[in-house]
């Protein structure tokens, strides 16, 4: 009996570690920081006020934030969506220095990368004349994800500081004064843009659009057929608004469309059995906003498997009596 205690407690034992090993492990923290955001850039808005880009993080990196910084001092904080944004109240006729450093969901912040460096215009006193509208603007798809849009120079008394692209009446990109094309990064695949460029001077003065221009960013590998309404149309009469659109290759016929105005889904077009376009398509609305109301159109098909497609080209136009 006392040379089998040893054996009893080591039984004992190794019941107990056999019980351990079934409990749950404990993760290790996360400690590891996102890569530094690449592509930063920065440009002079005015003599006040500095317009700053980054790419995109990967989805891999797991990026909840940004942080901007001038010569190491915090600036702003973004939300992981939004990848440029405006610095405001800067001195004319100065240097200044931005980084920009990566957050993640653990608070892991990256390095701050290359610095982007910008120095301000002076400043014009009680400018209050916008610059002229570049006359004419071009664009092409580089890629699935990619577009370059150039445009002609504008005049200005006091002299062009920058030039803003728009997309979907979204200031999406600054270029210099001196540039006249621009490459745009971080679109989708298979989505109809219409882009419009605005010159600015360096009292933030903004022209009006230049002419709009639509580009249609093809289908990356294996996404299919493109699935946006093409050749959008709107057309304003007294009480109405017609919409025409060429149906998009699904499958088979779509009958259903969403409609969004200004920025918001609005109405979805249905067309009865019997009625559903194939091709060219065409939709009258009644509309009782008063004349001079501006509304942004663009609408998306219901596809086969259920979601929605990709939008349009988005169209503006002015209700009239």
């Amino acid at each position: 009996m006392r040379r089998s205690a040893p054996t009893l407690a080591l039984r004992l034992a190794v019941a107990g570690l056999t019980g351990l090993a079934g409990l749950p492990a404990c993760t290790a923290p996360d400690t590891e920081a996102p890569p530094a955001p690449a592509g930063l850039t920065a440009q002079a808005g005015s003599a006040t006020s500095a317009h700053v880009m980054w790419d995109a993080a990967a989805d891999r990196d797991g990026v909840t934030g940004y942080q901007v910084f001038e010569a190491g001092r915090l600036v702003r904080e973004l939300p992981a969506e939004k990848t440029m944004v405006d610095i405001t109240g800067l001195t004319p006729q100065t240097a200044y220095a931005f980084t920009v450093r990566a957050e993640d969901a653990a608070g892991n912040l990256s390095g701050p990368g290359p610095a982007a460096r910008v120095t301000t215009p002076a400043a014009k006193a009680e400018d209050r004349t916008p610059p002229t509208p570049p006359a004419a603007t071009t664009a092409r798809a580089t890629g699935p994800r990619s577009a370059q849009v150039s445009w002609t120079a504008a005049a200005d008394d006091t002299g062009v500081t920058a030039y803003d692209v728009y997309q979907g009446g979204v200031r999406i990109h600054t270029a210099g004064p001196d540039a006249s094309a621009t490459t745009l990064d971080s679109l989708r695949p298979d989505t109809v843009y219409t882009f419009t460029v605005r010159a600015r001077d360096g009292a933030d003065n903004s022209s009006p659009d230049g002419p709009a221009v639509d580009v249609t960013t093809p289908p990356a590998s294996g996404d299919g057929p493109g699935t946006a309404p093409a050749a959008f149309t709107a057309t304003a009469s007294p009480g109405a608004v017609t919409l025409t659109w060429t149906a998009p290759d699904t499958g088979r016929a779509t009958a259903e469309y969403e409609l969004y105005v200004n920025g918001r889904p609005t109405t979805v077009i249905q067309f009865g059995a019997g009625a559903v376009p194939s091709g060219r398509a065409e939709h009258r609305l009644t509309v009782t906003e008063p004349p001079g109301t501006v509304w942004a159109v663009k609408l998306r098909a219901r596809l086969p498997d259920g979601n929605w497609g990709s939008f349009s080209a988005e169209r503006r136009i002015t209700l009239i009596a």
